[in-house]
């Protein structure tokens, strides 16, 4: 699945969440909402970053079961801030014209789906950024240089 794709699921997500606020938004423009959001300098999903405040966040449990095989453990609005920032929810409810508190419940909402999507299966884009830094072995070999 590729990134548009899988930022097109979370827009759909959130535009079928519960909240009225997000279910008159166009699917597109909040892609493009997640992608500034999650997104890298280089037009990717930054799910290291995102993993890693999970982890830092004390959210690792979470984290580890968007990335199982197994059911998605929920996250709560207030941890979607602890995990993104509150200027960041902000730029993103204020590009979709939401209330800052809809935009965390929509996030809270879609964000497990949208990281399991992107790591499960074949062909993943965990399995495409394995692949850029050499594999298994690579992405073991940058992190133990990131903890010397």
């Amino acid at each position: 699945m590729d990134l548009m794709d899988l930022l097109k699921v979370g827009g759909s997500l959130i535009q079928g969440n519960s909240d009225d606020a997000t279910t008159g938004l166009d699917v597109g423009d909040i892609a493009g909402a997640l992608g500034g959001l999650l997104g890298n300098n280089e037009g990717g999903l930054d799910l290291g970053s995102l993993v890693s405040g999970l982890s830092q966040n004390g959210l690792g449990e979470i984290v580890g079961s968007w990335l199982g095989n197994g059911e998605n453990a929920s996250i709560s609005p207030d941890q979607i801030t602890d995990l993104l920032g509150s200027d960041k929810i902000s730029e993103f409810a204020s590009n979709l014209g939401l209330s800052v508190d809809s935009a965390k419940g929509a996030l809270a909402d879609a964000l497990p789906q949208v990281v399991d999507q992107a790591t499960s299966g074949e062909n993943s884009m965990i399995d495409d950024m394995l692949a850029q830094v050499g594999g298994a072995g690579g992405a073991m070999d940058m992190l133990g240089k990131m903890f010397r």
